[in-house]
Order: C-alpha cells, then structure tokens, then sequence
C-alpha cells in the first residue's frame, strides 16, 4: 500500500495542513522532505528506516556527504536539498535574532547559538557581540579545534568586540560529545576572557555551551 491509500488524515501533507507541522513525528517530516520511497517502501517506511540507520534525526541531519549519500534512496541531490535547508533555518534565526530589541538573557539566544553549534561536527568557539542596549551586532566564529586556554587567544576576542564596538558579549562554544557540561578548562577560559574583556570596559553576560540537549549557561549557573 502506498501513501496515496492511506487515509486523508494519516498522510504527512495532508496532516500538515490540518494540524500544524509539530503534529508531525520525525518520520513523517523527513517523509515529505524526501518526498517518494523506494520500491516496495513508502516514504514513510523509507524514513523511518533512515532514522534507525543513522540513529536518530539529529546525526541524520548532522551526516557529512559521503555518510548521508551512502543512506537508502539518498544522494547528493537530496544533500544538497537538506544543506540548503538547515540554512534557511539558520538565517531565518539570525534575522529574528536581529530583528530582537534587545537580549534580556542568555535564553534569547539559544535557538540561534544551537542553529550555530549544535551541528558541527568538532568544538567551534564563537561570540555574539551586543550594543549597549544589548541589541545583537553579529555573531563570529573565532576559533576551532579543541576549546582550552591554549586555543582560545584572549586578544583576539578582544580584537573582534572591539571591531565591532561590542558593549557586551555572549561567549559560546560547543561539545560534539553532546554533553553540555562546562569542564574545568570551561572555566578557567571563561575566567581568562572576562578579565581581558573587562580591561576594555565589555562586559561579558554569559558563556553557553551547546551539547545535544538544553545548553548551560554559565550566568544561570552562577558561574560569572
């Protein structure tokens, strides 16, 4: 039985259309982003296969090319539909981030610094840079590699806020591990950088870590 026999209300589209895309499990938006199966698998059964294949939606979505292409009934036409995608999304964040008067706390940040981070594959240092009414300015990546006092150049961070006439900062970086858990060279780079930003009178807010789950932030944790 393909989709086409199936109920009007079980049908991917037609449930996204009557109930709104949360409605949706993981299978069946990665069905309508795939759009047909392969013989003798709908595009549901397609997914769902898919999903146990790469474990999850997530290292499906975070696959390099050559391990996404190798996936049943995938290929670079579809890679490149997914890149372009998880692009728009993370423009579409940037630009709400913008349009944002003003980050009251780290929280209305963390969509967009997971949009940046989550994804990647090794550790990324990054700083989204604030005004004095802590307006965002922009968001650079700074640094990549393993993130500890050895890697991270306190100068050059300094160098970028002040670019970029930053009043403020929010310090972020990730764990491709998933575990979110600020480790000790966590904090003492932490340490590091809020003495050299303060000596330029920038202030930093927070330092978020994104893993797989709920980011940490080192203000809710008191750790500023």
């Amino acid at each position: 039985m393909t989709i086409r026999d199936w109920p009007a209300g079980d049908r991917p589209r037609e449930k996204l259309l009557a109930r709104g895309a949360a409605a949706l499990s993981d299978a069946e938006l990665l069905a309508i982003f795939l759009r047909t199966g392969v013989a003798g698998c709908s595009a549901v059964d397609l997914a769902r296969q898919l999903l146990l294949d790469f474990g999850g939606l997530r290292p499906l979505l975070a696959a390099d090319r050559r391990s996404f292409c190798a996936g049943r009934g995938l290929g670079d036409a579809k890679y490149v539909q997914l890149q372009a995608v998880l692009e728009i999304a993370r423009r579409y964040l940037a630009a709400e981030l913008r349009d944002t008067p003003r980050i009251h706390d780290a929280r209305s940040a963390y969509r967009y610094l997971q949009a940046q981070l989550a994804h990647r594959p090794h550790e990324v240092f990054g700083l989204l840079l604030l005004d004095t009414r802590h307006r965002v300015l922009g968001f650079e990546e700074m640094f990549r590699g393993t993130i500890d006092g050895a890697s991270v150049y306190p100068r050059e961070v300094v160098k970028t806020a002040l670019a970029h006439n930053a009043a403020a900062v929010i310090l972020a970086h990730n764990h491709p591990s998933g575990i979110a858990e600020p480790s000790a060279a966590d904090r003492q780079l932490t340490r590091r950088l809020v003495e050299a930003l303060g000596l330029v009178d920038i202030r930093v807010l927070d330092h978020v870590v994104i893993g797989h789950g709920e980011p940490v932030s080192f203000a809710e944790r008191g750790l500023l």
